[in-house]
């Protein structure tokens, strides 16, 4: 099933396609460790996209099916202005029904099995409430 077939297309700002595509040629070391570790549809036979725009949005990594948003935050995240920001981007994500789970670089690299962990958690119950109450 692909975004288009399986209705998951969601909206985005178009302008942001080609800063999405020079983000995925510079991506952080803990963002390309997760990358390493959820591509290729190895969490619950997914699909993940990096640096995937939506609304006025660029997610670090998205999974259409299970309606998942995967933030890595490095150390910016901590300030006040950031936190704001995140809070407000994660609202507009739920207003589509889209869950944002957010991690620390530190946690990719220093916490991998627990992240990953939580990461199938997450997609597990998520496609299970979808396939039980399918929209």
């Amino acid at each position: 099933m692909n975004e288009v077939s399986g209705g998951f297309v969601q909206p985005y700002n178009k302008s942001l396609k080609p800063f999405s595509r020079s983000l995925r040629s510079n991506m952080t070391d803990a963002e390309q460790y997760l990358w390493q570790r959820i591509k290729g549809k190895q969490v619950c036979s997914v699909q993940f996209y990096r640096r995937k725009p939506l609304l006025s949005f660029i997610a670090d990594f998205y999974c259409p099916r299970a309606k998942l948003v995967i933030e890595l935050d490095g150390g910016q995240h901590l300030e006040a202005e950031h936190r704001i920001k995140d809070v407000a981007r994660d609202e507009a994500l739920a207003k589509l029904g889209i869950m944002v789970l957010r991690f620390d670089d530190r946690q990719v690299l220093a916490e991998t099995q627990a992240v990953m962990d939580v990461i199938f958690q997450v997609v597990t119950e998520r496609l299970n409430a979808s396939t039980s109450n399918p929209s």
